[in-house]
């Protein structure tokens, strides 16, 4: 092993309270940590940051839209974004003339991809929802913007548009820009996302036309599904697509912290929210290895820890543990995940009303940054390869230059905050001097203490934004010394923090 100068470790620690009396709230709790950069090592691509989800696609074109994609861009790098609505009709890809024959127009798709693409994103092409005039039936899902999730009134005519569609797609920026990008199936059928009756099969055909479509156009595109809800349909979906040698080049599906044991595993277990995602991800990764097709991508492509608006959830420090946590159990068993939202550009319960209401994304309205924000920017910081480490509640990491970067974490559900914890860092086989730690908890990156000071404004004035927005980011980080090889560190509860040791 060659020899360090600088030794950058990176630590997420969260203070965890289920083992503990949440009572004694003057205590503490204590762990330790041994980091042996000696030990054995596999591949850590960085899944979690590859791609994030949005509003839907005519949000695209907001000022606010893309500046909080080339803020999040800035920190995580990430390559892909995924919304719904890209037929939607605000979108205007069809229509009819008067002699009912089918119009296209590809003015609002052209500007909605070259600015993702003038940002550096490439598009997760979700093919949804149906065109009014091309509905079977006037079927509008709940969404404050109205989809309309019914079947095509003439099969024909779907062929013929989504066929269009991706030729224009390949016209404009070339087959191998293109076939970088991925096209998916719908979202969500086996909800109220789509009305066909009986939903799988009336899927499966939307699949077949759909995925035949696309990749007569070029076989070299990607083409994928079914995008469900809840983990849902991915073992009945590949071998549908076998048995009728339909083209797929990847699963996806999706899942939430909160969704219900008995909606995804049709059992009464009560699985904790922090558990829920990556429990999940393991039952389709499982049925995909079993699978006539075990090579399979798996793409989740939507995951949080809420489907709902909670402010106590996705507004808070909460989501640097729990995001943390995800990480350690999802690895090995995905290839891509992709986080739900990275912006509060998003309409799906109405136009905004404040600026924090539990929204998915990690910038509130004005672009004020949330603690996800903060912590995203932290987790970036890990190594490609992941050491293996004995304890369940950190991830140790190398990164590329040889140097090391460690998570380490005690998680908090977010209805029952924890006591501090006391961590101690044991280093093996390494020298280490000195550390610079910065730290995101309820005094460190958290606008909310500020927000609270001014007395929760329903619309902030540009001076109090300002000032949100100045709160939010990461302090200068704070040194300490490491002694014997050890270094001990106080967490708050929801505690995260970043370590260089030198």
């Amino acid at each position: 092993m060659r020899r360090w100068q600088i030794l950058c470790l990176a630590v997420v620690l969260v203070f965890s309270g289920n083992a503990f009396n949440l009572n004694a709230q003057l205590g503490h709790a204590s762990d330790a940590v041994v980091i042996d950069a000696a030990a054995p090592r596999h591949p850590l691509p960085h899944f979690w940051e590859k791609m994030f989800g949005s509003g839907r696609a005519i949000l695209t074109l907001r000022e606010s839209y893309r500046d909080d994609l080339k803020s999040v861009k800035q920190i995580t790098d990430f390559s892909y974004v995924r919304f719904h609505g890209i037929f939607n009709d605000e979108v205007g890809i069809y229509g009819e003339d008067e002699q009912g024959r089918p119009v296209y127009n590809f003015s609002y798709i052209d500007q909605i991809y070259d600015g993702l693409l003038a940002n550096g994103v490439r598009p997760f092409v979700e093919i949804s929802f149906m065109p009014y005039k091309l509905a079977a039936a006037n079927r509008l899902q709940a969404f404050w913007y109205r989809p309309n999730v019914s079947p095509p009134k003439d099969w024909n005519r779907w062929d013929d548009l989504v066929a269009a569609f991706t030729h224009h797609l390949v016209d404009r920026y070339g087959i191998d820009e293109v076939a970088q990008w991925y096209f998916e199936v719908w979202n969500e059928p086996n909800i109220d996302f789509w009305v066909g009756d009986p939903k799988q099969p009336t899927y499966w055909d939307l699949y077949d036309h759909t995925a035949r479509a696309v990749k007569a156009v070029n076989p070299r595109l990607r083409i994928g599904g079914p995008a469900t809800a809840q983990a849902a349909w991915a073992a009945d979906f590949i071998q549908h697509c076998v048995d009728h040698n339909v083209p797929i080049d990847f699963v996806s599906s999706h899942v939430y912290g909160n969704d219900a044991a008995s909606d995804v595993f049709g059992t009464t277990e009560d699985i904790p929210r922090n558990q829920m995602v990556c429990r999940s991800v393991k039952k389709v990764h499982d049925q995909i290895q079993a699978s006539a097709k075990p090579k399979l991508p798996l793409i989740w492509s939507e995951f949080n820890a809420s489907y709902k608006n909670e402010p106590d959830v996705t507004d808070t420090v909460y989501m640097g543990p729990w995001l943390a946590d995800t990480i350690r159990q999802c690895d090995g068993l995905v290839d891509v995940m992709s986080y739900w939202t990275f912006s509060d550009v998003f309409e799906e319960q109405g136009v905004i009303k404040q600026p924090f209401y539990g929204g998915f994304g990690l910038l509130a309205e004005d672009g004020i940054p949330k603690p996800a924000f903060a912590a995203f920017k932290l987790l970036h910081t890990l190594g490609d390869e992941r050491l293996v480490n004995k304890s369940d509640d950190a991830l140790v990491t190398r990164r590329r230059d040889g140097s090391l970067v460690i998570a380490v974490w005690n998680y908090a559900p977010p209805e029952h905050a924890g006591l501090a914890k006391t961590v101690t860092l044991k280093f093996k086989g390494i020298s280490a001097h000195y550390a610079s730690i910065a730290r995101v908890d309820p005094q460190h990156g958290d606008v909310h203490s500020l927000y609270e000071q001014m007395g929760k404004p329903i619309y902030p004035t540009q001076k109090q934004i300002v000032a949100l927005k100045k709160s939010a980011q990461l302090s200068l980080p704070e040194s300490s010394e490491v002694k014997n090889r050890e270094l001990t560190l106080t967490l708050p509860s929801y505690g995260l923090v970043v370590i260089e040791v030198k």
